[in-house]
């Protein structure tokens, strides 16, 4: 649904329904990235400490802080092997005590990965479980034997695919029990029996350890797999190439995902004031997902929706492949969590990247010199004006760009990158034109894009994140030297860099909270292929937003009858905002967005 360019439904979000957590700017840290405060070559929590004043300038009030547990990292600290310690490389407990008592003191909150699907195989429960069939934590983690087929070869238990490697089965082989684990993302990575009540008891206990901590929530990994079709059946070949098939409709939003969800917020979190939001890949249906966020469901305060990030991906095939998309795709795709929400009472997240997706100007703009920062600043104007709580990923707010075309696959060090790349140097090892394709996709798609280190200068060779003596864990992004945050300070017109584009929309998103985070939503020239608008409005104030999404210049007649009071910003130079039409038809310059009172 959408509304006329004249007309207004009237769904705001009333006054009752205001809390703090939905006019929140959240900050994801990717700790290993983010700045390494002892010359080891990997990030730690005083080096986040020591940059809390950047980002209350920016205007963040919630830091969200990927995992920082006690970790062998074989997937980057989502392999925990103790909730209740911190891996060395990050720290110490009293650390990240400092670190809680500095947020408090700046007036933010801090957030913590929670990821209980699974565990590190290294996890003292999974040694337990794994140590003897009669074990008594045997049935904490998902064991079943094996099958054979004709030839008496042993088989998996189903055809799943591993998710960070889809030529691999998400079933790993025990030599000592003779039997299979599940292991739905990496053979390091056991997925737990929640069918269990004492791993439930055991996952409530590291909520409240966190929580009587200081933590004000949790960002849940991958939630919405807690619950699997018990009979784990075969899934449906929808990928006739691969030996295994992807698995998530037995695996995702299972039969009993609603049952634990309301446990653990009747149990613990109705204990606390929290901030929830839920990772919840495969999900689609719009009942589902209300039930999880609906204003009455006693689960989730928010979800991670994936259409978004999704929109590049081939319906229906892994995410590591290629499809074309115009702003068409994208305003559908808006539009539909716009008003989902809206009209059932439900929220949004808001982001475009995080640490398991490329950098949002490169992927959706053009992050060449010309036209980076204008594709930023586009991608701020959207997300500092849509409805939902805010997400910013560090780097974001400087606009950083994927990793050069020219870097070797050596490069990257993400399991799931490595997984890929080897499964077409198998498949095709005298096909250089295959291989060429692997290396483009990953360019384009891989996980390590957001993973390297934040750019803070242009200190030769490591942008500030360590000395210049160390070597970080990760190569830093060639293009340092001027996509930095220092640069942009040192801007003899800072005001027109891409932090303080951001840093102004976000001040402008609490300004108008009662339009912006509050307001009704209303697609603008629904049919238009290259500009996305629509408006947004309160009982007393209406806005216009205009987005070109190309690199063409656009003579948008879309505004229609719409009449433009006062331009309020724009991703252009701010003098050129008063001169711009303000009703019947309105020229826009490659990747160019602004904001614009309406009259009336």
């Amino acid at each position: 649904m959408s509304v006329s360019k004249s007309g207004k439904s009237g769904l705001y979000v009333g006054k009752d329904k205001h809390r703090w957590w939905k006019e929140a700017v959240v900050y994801q840290i990717y700790p290993a990235s983010f700045l390494d405060s002892n010359a080891d070559g990997w990030g730690d929590v005083p080096g986040i400490t020591s940059k809390l004043d950047y980002l209350k300038e920016l205007g963040v009030d919630v830091i969200w802080i990927s995992p920082i547990y006690k970790s062998p990292q074989a997937d980057m600290g989502y392999d925990i092997a103790d909730y209740e310690d911190i891996d060395p490389s990050y720290g110490t407990l009293a650390d990240v005590d400092n670190l809680i008592k500095e947020i408090k003191k700046r007036d933010m909150k801090l957030v913590m990965d929670l990821v209980v699907n699974h565990t590190s195989n290294e996890h003292a429960w999974f040694l337990d479980s794994r140590s003897s069939k009669d074990s008594p934590k045997r049935d904490w983690y998902i064991w079943k034997p094996a099958k054979y087929d004709a030839d008496g070869n042993r088989q998996p238990p189903n055809n799943w695919a591993q998710i960070l490697g889809e030529a691999n089965s998400a079933w790993t082989w025990d030599e000592t029990t003779q039997e299979y684990y599940l292991s739905l993302f990496t053979p390091e990575q056991p997925d737990l029996n929640w069918e269990n009540p004492d791993v439930r008891q055991a996952v409530h206990d590291v909520l409240r350890f966190w929580l009587d901590r200081g933590c004000a929530g949790f960002r849940m990994d991958v939630i919405n797999l807690i619950s699997k079709v018990q009979e784990y059946p075969d899934a449906e070949v929808t990928v006739p190439s691969n030996k295994y098939q992807p698995g998530d409709k037995f695996f995702a939003n299972g039969p009993r995902l609603h049952e634990y969800l309301k446990e653990i917020n009747q149990k613990v979190l109705s204990k606390y004031d929290t901030l929830t939001v839920g990772e919840m890949p495969f999900v689609r249906d719009e009942d589902e997902i209300i039930r999880v966020v609906g204003a009455d469901s006693g689960e989730l305060n928010m979800i991670f929706a994936f259409d978004l990030v999704d929109i590049d991906n081939v319906p229906g095939d892994f995410k590591f492949t290629l499809h074309p998309w115009n702003a068409r795709d994208l305003k559908r795709i808006v539009n539909r969590l716009q008003r989902l929400m809206l009209e059932r009472d439900g929220w949004n997240s808001l982001f475009v990247e995080n640490h398991d997706q490329p950098r949002s100007v490169s992927r959706y703009t053009d992050d060449s010199d010309e036209f980076r920062e204008y594709g930023a600043k586009l991608l701020c104007l959207m997300q500092t004006t849509l409805a939902g709580t805010l997400y910013v990923y560090q780097g974001e707010e400087i606009g950083m760009r994927n990793v050069p075309p020219s870097w070797e696959p050596e490069e990257y060090k993400d399991i799931e990158s490595i997984n890929f790349f080897k499964k077409y140097a198998t498949l095709y090892p005298n096909d250089p034109s295959k291989q060429a394709y692997a290396r483009k996709v990953m360019q384009r798609k891989a996980r390590d894009n957001a993973r390297t280190p934040i750019q803070w200068d242009s200190t030769a060779p490591n942008a500030g994140f360590t000395s210049p003596s160390s070597t970080p864990w990760m190569r830093v992004n060639d293009d340092y030297p001027t996509v930095n945050v220092a640069a942009q300070f040192a801007d003899p017109n800072p005001s027109t860099s891409v932090f303080a584009f951001w840093k102004r929309g976000l001040d402008n998103r609490k300004k108008h909270k009662d339009v912006f985070v509050y307001g009704d939503f209303g697609l603008v020239d629904e049919a238009n292929e290259k500009v996305v608008a629509y408006k947004r409005w309160s009982e007393d104030t209406e806005v216009l937003v205009v987005l070109n999404f190309s690199g063409e210049e656009v003579q948008w007649s879309g505004i229609g009858d719409l009449k433009v009071k006062k331009w309020w910003a724009g991703n252009y130079e701010d003098g050129k905002l008063g001169e711009k039409e303000r009703s019947g038809s309105l020229k826009l310059r490659p990747w160019e967005g602004a904001i614009g009172e309406l009259e009336g």
